[in-house]
């Protein structure tokens, strides 16, 4: 029976850590994104008064 290869187990589990938390910044980045734009297309009310 082959023995496990512990490195190789250790480097995917690094590899997929460092995708979900690049998948999380782009999603965040884009919820930012969308809610700058918004904010700009309505008129100011406040600062008018």
């Amino acid at each position: 029976m082959a023995k496990p290869n512990y490195q190789f187990q250790k480097r995917q589990k690094e590899l997929e850590k460092k995708k979900k938390t690049e998948e999380k910044l782009l999603r965040k980045r884009d919820k930012l994104t969308d809610q700058v734009e918004d904010g700009a297309d309505q008129p100011a009310t406040d600062d008018d008064q």
